[in-house]
This record gives structure tokens, sequence and C-alpha cells, in this order.
């Protein structure tokens, strides 16, 4: 297969559903930016937003930058609104519960970067990240062809480290004083992947969470 950029079209599971972000999507994300515990749990990258407003313009920066420009050579993303896709425990129909991205896809390396998620608190521990995840990497390895995808996060950030290694994804190690957070302090960021032969082995481990 030959490698292609994400095509951005509906990712649909039984519990979540990712449709591309937008602006309309950006004041849904207030209450989880809003949430202090989001940033006690070592997600330090930028600062708790005061007001809505305060929030769409974080949201905006953080993750609609380089919407739908992905050229295939690192720049770009495609970011997702991830949504309920029934009334249930997890809440009601089209609920925004966070967001998730593809970025630095690079074609000729057949490599691309998940990332920029985040999720409501009410969501964590949930089919909700499994599930993304299950619909995210299966568009990476078998609709677009890459051979490696990266995950990767705040050395600080020790709940979404055990959240990605849970995913069944290899820790590779970790890039000292690689990017400078909003507040001036610089992050070391711990590196993970999943290449295209172990991609069998995870999302067998993903499709049996979700067995519920």
């Amino acid at each position: 297969m030959a490698t292609r950029l994400p095509t951005g079209e509906p990712l649909l599971g039984r519990f979540v559903r990712l449709d591309l972000l937008t602006e309309a999507d950006l004041p849904e994300l207030f209450p989880v930016l809003a949430d202090p515990e989001i940033y006690a749990n070592g997600y330090v990258m930028h600062r708790r937003p005061t007001s809505l407003a305060d929030a769409v313009d974080l949201a905006r920066e953080r993750f609609m930058a380089g919407q739908g420009e992905a050229d295939g050579a690192g720049r770009g993303r495609t970011a997702y609104a991830i949504r309920l896709v029934a009334d249930g425990a997890l809440g009601p129909a089209g609920a925004l519960v966070g967001t998730s991205s593809l970025a630095e896809a690079t074609v000729v390396h057949e490599h691309i970067h998940l990332g920029s998620t985040l999720y409501g608190r009410r969501w964590w521990g949930t089919q909700v990240n499994a599930e993304a995840k299950l619909l995210l990497l299966t568009h990476c390895f078998e609709e677009c062809g890459y051979g490696r995808v990266k995950i990767q996060t705040d050395a600080l950030n020790s709940r979404s480290q055990a959240a990605i290694a849970r995913l069944g994804a290899r820790r590779e190690g970790v890039l000292r004083r690689d990017m400078k957070r909003e507040d001036g302090t610089f992050r070391d960021t711990v590196v993970f992947s999943i290449l295209g032969e172990e991609w069998a082995e995870v999302k067998a481990g993903l499709q049996a969470r979700l067995r519920v």
C-alpha cells in the first residue's frame, strides 16, 4: 500500500465518533480545558483558561494550528473532535469528550505522530481512549499505510505515560529539554511508538479491552 495522508473522513466506533475538529467545536472544549484536575496530573504545556473566550483562543492555538494543511513532509495536522455515539453510562449522544490529532505525517519515511490528545476527567479509564486509539491507529496502519506511529508525552505526566504503555506502545526513550512550555520551563518528552509489524498484537489488545 502506498503511504498517504490521513483522509479526514469520519471514524466511527461503537462508543465514539471522530470528526474533523472545527471552530464550532472549540467552545465545547471549555469544561475540559478549565478542569483543574487536568493540570494536577502533569498536563502542563499550557495555562488553564480563565474564561470561555480564553479557552476558545487556547484551543484554536493548540489544536487547530495547521489543521487541514498536512503536506506529507511533516507539516500540518488532522485534528479530530471525539464525541459519544449513543446515550449511555458515558453520557449523552453527541457529547464532546475530547480531541486528538494526527500530525508530522512524513510520507516518504512512512511515519506519523498521534498526539495532542486530551479527554475530560469523566472519561478517563473508560472505553473512550481505547476505542479512539483503535480507530486512529487502524486508519494510520491499514488505510494510510504508515509503518510507524509515534505517541509521546511530558515526562511529568505519569498518567499519560501509563495510558500509552497500556495501549501496547513501546517506550523508546526520553528527549531531554525537548519543548518549551508556555510558562517558559522546558519539557522532557517521553517517546513511545508502534510499528507496522506490531500492529496486529496491539489491535487485538485494544479490541479485547472493548469487549464489554
